[in-house]
């Protein structure tokens, strides 16, 4: 079967595309935006891909169009679609009737740490011996690639609360019917779809009546969103973790890289790892509660998030020039940008610490988390504000409140500029966008190099 797909390079879009050439499929698909490191892990699968959305991509008609959730009525491959009668579908609507039919689906909800989390358990459940499908957002680095169809009926999804297409208004994750589902936490989010954060509690409503009587749902006890949804009506099991939890941590150093993991008041071992924060610490005790659900006793779960190497973008070092380091990171919500430099800041101690962020979002971009973007940055020492002219809102006023020494720049020419100025040897620079950023990292490197 001919499966073309539109929106290829989403996240979502291409692991999908990488599950459905594992079944068989010849797939190709058409994107506006091509880029690392989605492009060059699908060009690596032989996946065919095209610049645009030009009707001449359809031409012969493939079998079957799925269409991503970034397109929408007027774009020129919609509307051949549609005028042609090609047969088209959702992404999550084929991923639930080509993968997760008779499956035990194990999701990862939450407004952060999906990506993460999905990635630890896919890792603990392959380091355990039972070699787990998967669906991720990222490209997990213990694995490599993004999806895979694995060899057990066990499939990890990441599971996100964004739309599914122009055509089905529904949460993604309503699609999965997972059997074991980690809500990891709850915040106003996706302000292009949702008008409040009523509104993204029903949707994970939505989710919570699908799991079966005989899963398992796991949250965090002080979540009060996620308390809220869970009083909704609740059919399934629930195990919680945090503060107050069946599931704890115990924390024996400051940055998370070391902690004890405690179920029910009994104490199943020590995690030590190269990942830190706050933020990884409570993704890391859903995940052995998760893994523990499907078979997995703590103690081999732990082993397992020992080994655990993070997920490209995800705080990930991408150079070190002259003595200053640079990271990626995906952070885009006031809540991420905070917990990500916190967890560096306890990392690294005094060490100076620059961040760059590009607010990009489409929530940032309708301007939905402002008022938190000054109040986020409190660790950092420096801090680079990217502003487009199309960005639609006065950046520069609303970060003028900060307590750290702020600049806002409309070309990447003025950061690059700024960061050389003023990163020195033992300089942590933290690059944060949910985009390519104009490819600012290698340049800066470049730059420091020079």
């Amino acid at each position: 079967m001919h499966i073309h797909i539109l929106g290829i390079c989403g996240t979502f879009m291409g692991s999908l595309a990488v599950l459905a050439k594992e079944l068989g499929h010849r797939v190709t698909g058409s994107d506006a935006n091509v880029y690392p490191p989605m492009s060059t892990q699908l060009e690596a699968q032989g996946i065919e891909l095209m610049q645009g959305y030009e009707p001449a991509h359809l031409q012969p008609a493939p079998d079957l169009v799925v269409v991503g959730n970034a397109l929408s009525r007027g774009n020129p491959a919609v509307e051949y679609v549609l005028n042609q009668g090609l047969p088209y579908v959702s992404g999550p609507q084929w991923l639930a009737d080509h993968v997760l039919q008779g499956r035990w689906v194990l999701a990862a909800a939450g407004t952060h740490g999906k990506t993460t989390t999905s990635s630890m358990l896919a890792w603990v459940l392959e380091h355990a011996g039972m070699s787990p499908g998967f669906l991720i957002g990222g490209v997990p680095q213990n694995f490599g690639v993004s999806a895979r169809l694995g060899g057990t009926p066990f499939f990890v999804v990441e599971a996100d609360e964004y739309d599914s297409a122009f055509f089905d208004k529904r949460s993604k994750f309503v699609h999965y019917r997972p059997r074991t589902a980690i809500l990891n936490n709850l915040e106003f989010d996706h302000a292009d779809i949702f008008p409040d954060l009523a509104a993204i509690e029903r949707q994970f409503h939505h989710l919570v009546r699908t799991v079966p009587g005989e899963g398992l749902i796991i949250h965090p006890q002080a979540e009060q969103a996620l308390q809220r949804v869970i009083q909704m009506g609740c059919w399934t099991p629930v195990q919680t973790t945090g503060d107050g939890g069946q599931w704890q941590a115990k924390l024996l150093r400051a940055d998370g890289s070391r902690f004890e993991v405690w179920f029910d008041e009994a104490l199943m071992g020590v995690v030590e790892w190269a990942l830190t924060g706050q933020h990884n610490v409570a993704n890391a005790l859903a995940t052995l509660a998760a893994a523990r659900h499907v078979g997995v006793v703590p103690e081999l779960g732990i082993a397992g998030l020992s080994s655990f190497k993070s997920v490209k973008r995800r705080m990930e070092k991408v150079a070190e020039v002259n003595g200053v380091t640079i990271y990626d990171d995906f952070a885009h919500h006031p809540t991420a940008i905070a917990t990500t430099l916190d967890g560096l800041r306890k990392q690294i101690g005094d060490a100076p610490l620059i961040a760059v962020i590009e607010p990009r979002s489409n929530s940032m971009k309708l301007g939905a988390h402002r008022d938190g973007l000054p109040g986020s940055v409190t660790q950092a020492d420096r801090v680079y504000w990217y502003a487009p002219a199309n960005l639609g809102w006065d950046l520069a006023a609303t970060v003028a409140s900060s307590s750290v020494p702020t600049e806002v720049c409309d070309s990447l020419e003025a950061i690059i500029a700024g960061v050389k100025a003023h990163a020195a040897p033992g300089t942590q620079v933290v690059v944060m966008s949910n985009g390519g950023f104009g490819g600012l990292h290698g340049k800066l490197a470049k730059a420091l190099e020079e």
